[in-house]
């Protein structure tokens, strides 16, 4: 199979006001596989994954150099839409963040936006964002009832389902599972591991993205220090700030 860039980030800093959170970012990411983000607390592994759907753009005096493209096409150009850009790239939380509706509703509520409207249609979504987030069979007679009422689980995985539902390109997840207990967490490793699609993940913890990601970036106080296959990275490392952090010398 002939690997595809899907993303690519040419020369990208950016600045909240006066402070340089990331430097000269070179990157490319390539579709269906999932990558990995790690590196300390601070490091801007975060700031690098909002810049992909331009979540960065409601904070005031934020300011970006470089390019960021997708499918070759640019993130920040004047032709781009925001609204259409987080439409083709989703969005995981760290927290679960439902809506106060019912599971239902949660996951219909972006169709809807873009004008589906014919129940028919909305019930062929729901199953299928569901069957996709691994929730369908757990939850299909209970799809009028809150998304509150569910396990953090279960909310993580409605989340993404929700995302889903749009039917993105990609799909971005900044520490999807820090609030999760470890069985829910294996849970959505295997959705993230078994879905076959464009995930870029932000993640703490080294063995999870050991565990799941097929290319993993390390980031250090702005900069991308190293990327590679995570096989490659995690044993053996081309950096010597790359193999401190992994071995727990610093971070």
């Amino acid at each position: 199979m002939v690997e595809q860039v899907i993303i690519e980030a040419k020369d990208v800093s950016f600045f909240y006001g006066q402070f340089q959170a990331l430097r000269n970012i070179n990157l490319e990411i390539m579709s269906k596989e999932v990558t990995a983000f790690i590196g300390p607390s601070g490091c801007g592994k975060s700031t690098f994954l909002k810049l992909l759907n331009r979540m960065n753009d409601f904070v005031v005096g934020a300011r970006l150099a470089g390019d960021i493209l997708i499918y070759g096409s640019s993130v920040y150009g004047r032709e781009a839409d925001p609204v259409d850009i987080r439409r083709r790239v989703g969005m995981v939380f760290q927290r679960p963040n439902p809506f106060p509706k019912s599971i239902y509703d949660n996951i219909c509520y972006g169709p809807r936006l873009v004008g589906v409207r014919k129940p028919a249609d909305l019930d062929i979504v729901v199953e299928k964002a569901l069957r996709a987030a691994a929730l369908w069979d757990e939850v299909k007679d209970l799809l009028g009832k809150s998304a509150f009422e569910l396990s953090g689980g279960q909310q993580q995985r409605v989340c993404i389902a929700r995302a889903l539902a749009l039917e993105p390109d990609i799909l971005l997840m900044d520490e999807p599972t820090s609030a999760l207990d470890p069985i829910a967490t294996a849970k959505v490793e295997e959705w993230i591991k078994s879905a076959g699609m464009s995930i870029v993940i932000v993640t703490h913890n080294m063995q999870q993205a050991a565990r799941i990601s097929d290319r993993t970036a390390f980031f250090y106080m702005g900069e991308l220090v190293e990327f590679g296959p995570t096989l490659e990275l995690f044993t053996s490392p081309k950096e010597v700030r790359t193999e401190n952090y992994i071995t727990g010398r610093f971070g």
